[in-house]
């Protein structure tokens, strides 16, 4: 496979992702953390450090709104819940120091 098919390849996966993270808002990112050790917000700071290394300068809310489709404060008004007892305390468990 030539470099060229190979990322294309890799933006439709990437955006196929995005779409399913989208239709699957139920799942929060705390979830996300503790079951993966990544959340929406790691997919965003990833892209931006990709942009940024390709010197595209790119902030972290221009690569949240890529990641979440709207500005993230908006997510998490309109999607985001409380997590837990239990959910802080699995990543606690989890994620020490992150």
């Amino acid at each position: 496979m030539d470099d060229q098919t190979r990322t294309a390849l890799e933006a439709a996966a990437f955006r196929r992702l995005l779409q399913h993270l989208d239709e699957r808002a139920d799942v929060q990112n705390i979830d996300m953390m503790n079951l993966a050790g990544f959340c929406r917000n790691c997919l965003a700071r990833w892209y931006q450090e990709a942009a940024n290394d390709r010197g595209i300068e790119m902030d972290k809310d221009a690569a949240r709104v890529i990641v979440y489709g709207m500005p993230y404060d908006d997510w998490k008004a309109t999607r985001q819940t409380e997590a837990s007892a239990a959910q802080k305390s699995a990543f606690d468990a989890s994620n020490p120091g992150h």
